[in-house]
């Protein structure tokens, strides 16, 4: 048998961090499916239309995000039927649902204004909307809450709102619509959206 031999490369450390990464607006074009936006049916009782737009910190449209919620119905319920990418029937309500942006940023959902969840006290949250928000460049999602502006009392309740700074819960909060709700999103910026850190261990 011939012999062999090798050498182990010499391999020298970095000398500064690697550059950063970003993530590709490969979302915008994977995870949308048809009826992503429908998360009340067409017939459903008191459905209306929650919209907005996601907005960089020039307050330029961001065309190729997406943007996805989570809810309770309005008895504050979450469902499981139909599943999360089945198309709800038309009175029906799937407590999710997922949406891209348009070339300005816009995104639209029809769905429901939810009920105040209970609490682990016994107590009930303000009505409220889960939204994560996934775009260009952010290595994870940005998470973050929408309120209603016309829940003056719940929300004056509401341990989360609570514990954001005064001058900034109006970042959480939908202003009312002719036909339902106007959220806005702003990623970055003097009026950068609170976002939760979910995160955290």
């Amino acid at each position: 048998m011939s012999e062999f031999t090798y050498e182990v490369a010499d391999v020298t450390a970095s000398p500064g961090p690697t550059p950063s990464q970003t993530v590709g607006p490969f979302f915008h074009y994977a995870l949308p499916y048809e009826h992503g936006s429908q998360v009340a049916g067409k017939d459903r009782p008191c459905a209306l239309r929650l919209s907005g737009r996601v907005l960089d910190g020039q307050g330029h449209g961001v065309g190729d995000a997406l943007v996805e919620l989570w809810q309770a119905d309005e008895n504050g319920r979450f469902v499981t039927e139909p599943g999360l990418y089945s198309e709800a029937s038309a009175a029906g309500f799937r407590g999710f649902g997922r949406c891209p942006t348009d070339a300005e940023g816009g995104f639209e959902f029809r769905t429901v204004k939810p009920a105040g969840v209970p609490t682990t006290d016994g107590t009930r949250q303000a009505p409220h909307i889960a939204v994560a928000v996934f775009a260009r460049g952010m290595l994870r999602q940005a998470v973050t809450r929408v309120y209603f502006e016309d829940e003056i009392e719940a929300n004056a309740a509401d341990p989360l709102l609570a514990a954001v700074d005064n001058g900034r819960r109006h970042t959480l909060v939908a202003r009312r619509t002719a036909d339902g709700y106007r959220f806005d999103v702003h990623l970055q910026g003097d009026d950068e959206t609170v976002f939760l850190d979910v995160f955290s261990r």
